[in-house]
């Protein structure tokens, strides 16, 4: 299984000189794209209705949970990343901890399944589930990160979208009281002017 891990990363992991459009289009998707998930949230909750903003608010679990499931993981069981082994092309700096499962695509896709599976903001998810497809290859592209990273990054989001989507009825109440008492007191004049919704 190793074998064909670190195989198809040679085969997806940028050449000696890469093409410098490329490189920027994939830095792009790999460093800066993920900013966008938080984005939506944060926009989805200022003028979205009730059902929208509990959408969010389960999302943003999803997210956290796939995260702690990660680090779990690599205390348990810690992979190196390519660059640690001396293997491929590494194009932009990170930190060498595990690689196992891929941070950035379990909180992607744990915030874009939650999503896909709510009433509401199916198409959201969809697309955004979609969008984790070039971030997988930018980051394999990049050096970052082998094939496998993504395929555990896939399961460990489905689990906690599943997870946090079940568990909702423990939550959801409590938080979303906090959430919207909080959102009053930070964003008071804007939703008395109607620029946020209340």
């Amino acid at each position: 299984m190793e074998f064909l891990n670190q195989a198809f990363f040679l085969w997806v992991n940028a050449p000696a000189h890469p093409n410098a459009l490329a490189v920027q289009f994939a830095i792009f998707f790999a460093e800066r794209l993920i900013w966008g998930a938080p984005t939506l949230i944060g926009i989805g909750w200022l003028f979205g209705n009730e059902g929208i903003r509990k959408a969010m608010l389960v999302a943003t679990a999803a997210g956290m949970l796939g995260l702690l499931l990660n680090q779990i993981i690599g205390l348990v069981w810690s992979h190196p990343r390519p660059f640690m082994i001396g293997l491929g092309h590494t194009l932009i700096a990170h930190v060498a901890d595990s690689s196992f499962p891929s941070d950035h695509l379990t909180l992607w896709w744990s915030v874009a399944f939650s999503l896909a599976v709510q009433r509401g903001t199916g198409s959201l998810g969809v697309t955004l589930a979609m969008l984790g497809a070039p971030i997988a290859w930018a980051r394999i592209y990049l050096g970052v990160h082998f094939p496998l990273d993504m395929l555990g990054a896939v399961a460990v989001a489905a689990l906690s979208a599943w997870l946090g989507l079940r568990g909702a009825h423990r939550y959801l109440a409590p938080t979303y009281r906090l959430a919207t008492g909080i959102h009053g007191r930070c964003f008071g004049r804007l939703i008395a002017r109607g620029w946020v919704r209340k």
